[in-house]
């Protein structure tokens, strides 16, 4: 069996560049022509693009890509593709349809494991009720997938990840610790039980976020990827000038990741994430900072909301079967010194 994770030299959203670096990438003096209609652009660390097409509705626009996180081509081709559209579903979007973005080394890896690639993709995009319309491909050194989305929304259902309240609880609605699970794959200590866990995770749709967009009473959202919870958390804690004061305890992790940790099963690009976090948060542990800045692909959806609808929310979770998930990890306070806060 073709193995895919060992023709890349990154996994999954772990191959994002780190904060700090991409700050510096997309620094500029250029000023941009003013356009009214784009609502959400470059100017916020959101998930996607919104742009403006009139009746009160607005078109959202997204990409995403990566090399392989998981050995198995079909599964890498889902995993990808529910990474990519998530990004919609983390606006409060409908997707509409998606683009293909393959970049394969045809000299290395035979045309047929980019086809099931394809396969897979095609897979998560019926799932989701769209069609895979097109794409683009090119031979390059290591395998790369993903997709570009398309997706459309009332803008009265917009959610940005800047836009969190004083005295919002905060929600998660996935497990942390896939960067952790894989890494101890490709070192082979990955325990029985745990096999397929993480992919399984990955390829799970966030179809949540479109029924979420439609609550007003959710105020902020966002999806948790490369960049570790901890750092979509001091994005939307940051975007909207408070502080997030996170319960460690309440934070739903995948089981035993203790075991892997203490084996040094760790992506680099956690270590490479806390580097541009250490200024901004207070009360890491060793513990703490090895899971909260674990890279995740495809992760949960990070929602705050207002206070006062704490039971009809968890209500919501329930019926949707996510009972596990049906507590606040945490609440946004007013602007302290640090941007996170563990306690």
């Amino acid at each position: 069996m073709v193995k895919l994770t060992q023709y890349s030299h990154g996994a999954g959203c772990g191959c994002k560049i780190a904060p700090h670096v991409l700050e510096e990438i997309l620094k500029t003096n250029f000023v941009a022509p003013s356009d009214s209609k784009l609502i959400v652009g470059n100017s916020s660390k959101d998930d996607a693009a919104v742009y403006d097409i009139g009746n009160g509705q607005a078109v959202i626009s997204t990409t995403d890509f990566f090399m392989p996180i998981v050995d198995d081509a079909f599964d890498f081709g889902k995993i990808a593709s529910a990474n990519a559209i998530s990004d919609v579903y983390a606006m409060g979007g409908k997707p509409l349809l998606a683009i293909a973005i393959l970049g394969w080394p045809i000299n290395k890896l035979s045309p047929e494991l980019a086809q099931k690639v394809i396969d897979g993709a095609r897979t998560i995009c019926a799932e989701a009720g769209i069609p895979l319309a097109g794409g683009h491909s090119i031979d390059s050194p290591e395998p790369i997938f993903g997709l570009a989305v398309s997706g459309i929304i009332d803008l009265k259902n917009l959610k940005q990840n800047n836009t969190a309240k004083d005295g919002d609880l905060i929600y998660l609605t996935k497990k942390i610790g896939v960067g952790i699970l894989t890494t101890a794959e490709k070192k082979g200590l990955l325990k029985l039980e745990h096999k397929g866990v993480a992919a399984t995770q990955m390829m799970q749709l966030n179809t949540l976020g479109e029924t979420f967009g439609q609550l007003s009473y959710v105020h902020a959202m966002t999806d948790v990827t490369g960049f570790g919870l901890l750092g979509h958390l001091i994005e939307m804690a940051d975007g909207a000038n408070l502080t997030a004061k996170i319960n460690y305890s309440k934070v739903p992790l995948i089981d035993n990741l203790n075991f892997y940790t203490s084996q040094m099963c760790v992506p680099d690009n956690s270590f490479r994430n806390w580097s541009s976090y250490d200024p901004k948060v207070s009360g890491i542990t060793g513990d703490s900072l090895l899971t909260l800045c674990d890279p995740q692909t495809n992760g949960g959806l990070l929602v705050t909301i207002d206070s006062s609808q704490k039971n009809a929310f968890e209500k919501l979770l329930v019926e949707k079967g996510l009972s596990e998930f049906a507590h606040p990890i945490g609440e946004m306070k007013k602007r302290e010194e640090k941007i996170v806060v563990l306690i």
